[in-house]
């Protein structure tokens, strides 16, 4: 399922792209800001559809705090439509999603932007907006009518852009990037945005192998550093790498989840995926490797 084009909120209260652009190189791309707190993100025996069509029926769902949870699952199984309803993009026509024990369609939107951070599958960005501006629309959440542009926003919007590396394109127009430029400009915004819990709908996509596994190891970093990071990922690999929780789904259900050297098997990938394969440990990091045996598919 596909998320609609997520549009950032407008706020006369972004630091212009010049002065925001002139410290930028002070910041240390070894490590972004922690946000501060945690939050409490699940769902009870939710139905999420579109239209009179159901794709998830009753999903009970708790995302462990401070994990890396990956969702992996054919297309189509519902895994975007989950995030999305985590997102308060898709209301439940039955069950709750809740925030911290609250419903989190009764909350207002600058109190549930604090505390979760969203990147979707698909942004538009306002037309002519540059870099450095973009992602101090990140702040948005955390400024009143009348605040002016602070210390910690500068802080925030600085290490956001330093962590992704869009640091050197901050004066540049966000239309003028590349598809791949332009993805780490939106996970800038979403770091910028300091949320302790963040979804991430596809994050690698349009990036090279190098970018991909790049953004992943940040991902990594800010759980470690206290964040809940919650993930739709395809390549299953790159899922048992990285991820500290696996949850798998297909037809709209949960069928297994947990730490990934438990429940990535050959037997739940064939049957998940229709896959036959072998796993091995990946030398590297010991985690689950999914080798596709040759031509069985194919048959």
């Amino acid at each position: 399922m596909t998320i609609e084009a997520h549009t950032v909120p407008d706020t006369t209260q972004a630091k212009p792209a010049a002065s925001a652009a002139s410290t930028v190189g002070a910041a240390s791309a070894a490590g972004v800001s922690s946000a501060a707190g945690t939050a409490d993100l699940r769902a009870r025996s939710v139905h999420v559809g579109y239209d009179e069509q159901r794709i998830i029926e009753g999903l009970d769902f708790e995302v462990p705090a401070h994990s890396f949870t990956v969702i992996i699952g054919p297309n189509a199984c519902g895994k975007s439509t989950l995030l999305k309803a985590l997102a308060r993009l898709l209301k439940p026509s039955d069950g709750s999603v809740l925030l911290d024990g609250t419903d989190i369609f009764t909350l207002k939107t600058k109190d549930v932007a604090k505390r979760l951070g969203l990147l979707p599958q698909t942004s538009l960005a306002p037309e002519g907006i540059r870099v450095a501006d973009l992602v101090a629309r990140g702040r948005f959440p955390h400024q009143g009518m009348f605040d002016r542009w602070s210390a910690a926003d500068e802080r925030a919007v600085t290490e956001a852009m330093a962590a992704t590396r869009v640091d050197a394109l901050s004066s540049r127009f966000v239309d003028e990037l590349s598809g791949g430029q332009r993805q780490r400009v939106w996970v800038a915004m979403a770091l910028a945005q300091e949320a302790p819990v963040l979804l991430l709908d596809e994050p690698t996509t349009f990036l090279d192998i190098s970018h991909q596994y790049e953004l992943l190891e940040l991902f990594r970093r800010l759980r470690g550093e206290g964040r809940t990071l919650v993930a739709v990922l395809h390549d299953l690999n790159q899922a048992a790498r990285f991820a500290t929780h696996l949850l798998v789904m297909r037809d709209g259900e949960i069928v297994a989840q947990g730490k990934p050297g438990e429940v990535l098997t050959a037997g739940l990938v064939e049957d998940v995926f229709s896959l036959p394969c072998r796993i091995i440990d990946d030398p590297e990091t010991g985690t689950p490797l999914v080798i596709p045996r040759e031509g069985a598919w194919a048959e």
